[in-house]
């Protein structure tokens, strides 16, 4: 049997949960999905508040994962400790609130998602997740595994799927909000992408007005960040995985759906 899972890139932004919620479901039809996982760390700019979380798991989402902002707005902790099914970054000391990787139930049994953090170039706090997904695997009792690997690095993203080929059904990296060419099966049979992408503002930087990231790469003064205007996007991937083997038997980009005038 197969088995469908579908991966959607970092949520942006009010524009961005505005455009999950008109979008997602139906895309979930379209592509016969059986299970969606949705990366929400950036639905605040930086951070997710339970609200936020509510509206994306509303909009269609089985898992929302995190990454390097996880607590960036402190109201979510009680509410990462309550929903299994909110995840944020294994490698986090273990006394921070939620948790890193779970299972869930499917039609097809049990699945599982893992959240890590790269460490090059962003927070070497967390501990190396290199080391500490040997350490998640064996304690799975389900060979349909799916990892979101939130990091900076192309190169450590990479390293990680080949670390991993053959042991996981697919790993996407999320984080820098731009999708890359690189969707495949690896040798193994592992799915792969280096970044899903984003789900927000279309013409922007990671969701930013333009000029404002031009104003500080420039070394200018600027104001606070705001949500770029215009047409917006949904971009993610579509793994099929063999639920007998819990490996891939295909890999495809979906998403990229452009509207220009939001409807609430």
């Amino acid at each position: 049997m197969e088995m469908k899972i579908l991966a959607i890139g970092d949520v942006v932004g009010e524009p961005g949960l505005q455009h999950l919620g008109r979008h997602l479901r139906q895309l979930r039809r379209d592509t016969g999905a059986d299970f969606v996982v949705v990366n929400g760390e950036n639905a605040s700019g930086v951070g997710l508040t339970p609200d936020q979380a509510e509206e994306i798991f509303d909009a269609g989402a089985d898992v929302i994962t995190l990454g390097n902002h996880s607590f960036s707005r402190r109201e979510i902790c009680s509410y990462l400790d309550d929903c299994p099914r909110i995840l944020r970054p294994a490698n986090y000391a273990p006394q921070v609130p939620g948790r890193g990787w779970g299972e869930f139930e499917t039609k097809f049994g049990a699945v599982a998602v893992i959240n890590l953090q790269g460490r090059c170039a962003m927070d070497f706090s967390p501990d190396n997740p290199f080391l500490l997904v040997e350490k998640i695997l064996p304690k799975l009792s389900t060979r349909l595994i799916f990892i979101d690997f939130h990091a900076e690095a192309t190169s450590e993203k990479l390293a990680m799927g080949y670390m991993l080929d053959g042991r996981i059904s697919a790993l996407w990296g999320t984080h820098t909000h731009v999708p890359t060419a690189d969707v495949q099966v690896l040798p193994k049979g592992t799915g792969y992408v280096t970044d899903l992408g984003m789900t927000g503002p279309r013409d922007s930087v990671l969701g930013v007005q333009p000029h404002q990231s031009i104003a500080k790469f420039r070394g200018d003064l600027t104001s606070r960040y705001q949500w770029a205007k215009g047409p917006t996007k949904l971009e993610g991937v579509l793994f099929t995985i063999d639920t007998q083997t819990g490996l891939a038997k295909s890999a495809e980009r979906v998403g990229t759906v452009y509207e220009t005038s939001p409807r609430r």
